[in-house]
């Protein structure tokens, strides 16, 4: 198995524009956003598969994932979130992720059918991480 991407930002060894560095999670930006903000949340062990995360995992993905939607409405402004996670078919990582991706009203996402883009410059993604970063409330 070839090294996975996702690892590799974990360990430091990749960039990634990290909002949320914790004990059993990491949230970094997608390096490829629905939106600019558009974070995902991943467990810190290697997963490729849901059916493998043990439960406590399973809910510190959830809870970062909630507190992260919560911080791109005071961070971006954000009307609400979109959150979803793959399993297997549609996954280009093979390591679950949790996609976490602001809404505006009338934002144009439509279905599943949605377009990417990426970031203009690496400070414009460092720069809305440490905007979620920042507005992150703290884990209980």
């Amino acid at each position: 198995m070839a090294e996975c991407i996702f690892d590799r930002i974990r360990d430091r060894r990749a960039a990634g524009h990290i909002v949320a560095d914790e004990p059993d999670v990491l949230a970094f930006l997608d390096s490829r956003p629905l939106f600019p903000g558009h974070t995902l949340v991943i467990p810190r062990r290697h997963v490729a598969h849901l059916a493998d995360l043990d439960d406590p995992i399973a809910a510190a993905i959830w809870e970062a994932g909630r507190r992260v939607a919560a911080a791109l409405r005071s961070a971006l402004g954000a009307d609400g979130a979109f959150l979803a996670l793959n399993d297997d078919v549609s996954q280009s990582v093979a390591h679950v992720h949790l996609h976490v991706v602001p809404r505006r009203h009338k934002d144009g996402l439509r279905g599943f059918f949605w377009p990417r883009s990426a970031y203009e410059s690496a400070a414009e993604a460092a720069s809305i991480a440490a905007s979620i970063s920042a507005a992150l409330a703290p884990r209980p």
